[in-house]
């Protein structure tokens, strides 16, 4: 029998709980992720990124998350990117430059999660939060949504996100991006290959949810080994890839999974993976 539970701490009368800039969730193998900070416009704050950071590192850590989904709880917004305010305080330039390292930290704990990411675009992904997107696997997108690096009209450069931008969109339309600071929406980014799927409002959440199950009924283990191979062979000239790519594929034919995911086929049945 489980050990009785102290009760949990309450705030003193008056005050107000804490507020999550970072709510987490999990179902069926689905690790949600929602940034809720709807007063700023989900802005990538100090407590923004350190919540997404958490979030993240859990959802690593836990065995049983399969796939993870990064949302916003805010009804047209995603995220409006980092709070310029930061750029104008009067703040030593030296915690200004530790301060943008958490979002480089970001981008790369996403891209070495080893689970599959969605980023589900409800609204407008802007800045930063384009950065974050890119980052992910998969962009749903709402065909209300909009996306654009607006940074340079307002006299700052997309420093941060430009190597996202680069490995996602053709050369001279991450030009266009990052020099006209001009929004598109969200046909243009599914042409512009930011984006992978536009679908109506009404029908967003469940074109999110049928991606994120058909991900999280995945084997892990594959999935880990494919993720990896996915990120590192990237800048790899085609030789080293080729190799590097051919010993991925050996260690995977190792597993469990593999042999059972062959002989589900061949039974015509769902497979029932070990994640070894």
């Amino acid at each position: 029998m489980a050990e009785p539970q102290p009760p949990a701490q309450q705030p003193p009368a008056g005050e107000q709980p804490a507020k999550q800039h970072v709510l987490y969730t999990v179902k069926d193998g689905i690790a949600a992720i929602t940034l809720n900070d709807p007063d700023t416009r989900n802005s990538l704050s100090v407590e923004m990124l350190v919540g997404l950071r958490d979030a993240l590192q859990r959802a690593r850590a836990d065995g049983e998350v399969r796939c993870v989904v990064i949302a916003s709880s805010h009804e047209k917004v995603f995220s409006s990117g980092a709070n310029l305010g930061g750029f104008a305080g009067e703040v030593p330039l030296v915690h200004k430059h530790f301060g943008t390292e958490m979002l480089a930290d970001l981008f790369k704990l996403i891209g070495s999660l080893g689970k599959p990411t969605i980023c589900a675009a409800g609204g407008h992904v802007l800045a930063g939060a384009l950065g974050l997107a890119l980052a992910c696997d998969l962009i749903v997108a709402s065909e209300d949504a909009t996306f654009g690096t607006p940074e340079i009209n307002v006299g700052v450069f997309p420093f941060m996100i430009m190597a996202l931008i680069y490995r996602n969109v053709p050369r001279k339309k991450a030009n266009e991006m990052l020099l006209l600071g001009e929004r598109m929406d969200a046909r243009q980014a599914l042409e512009a290959g930011i984006v992978n799927k536009v679908v109506p409002r009404a029908d967003f959440d469940a074109a999110v949810s049928e991606w994120a199950a058909k991900l999280a009924g995945k084997s892990p283990v594959i999935m880990r080994l494919g993720k990896e191979a996915m990120r590192r062979q990237l800048d790899m000239p085609l030789d080293d890839a080729l190799d590097y790519l051919r010993g991925q594929l050996s260690l995977a034919i190792s597993t469990e999974d593999v042999l059972e995911g062959v002989t589900a086929f061949f039974q015509k049945r769902e497979p029932e993976w070990k994640g070894r």
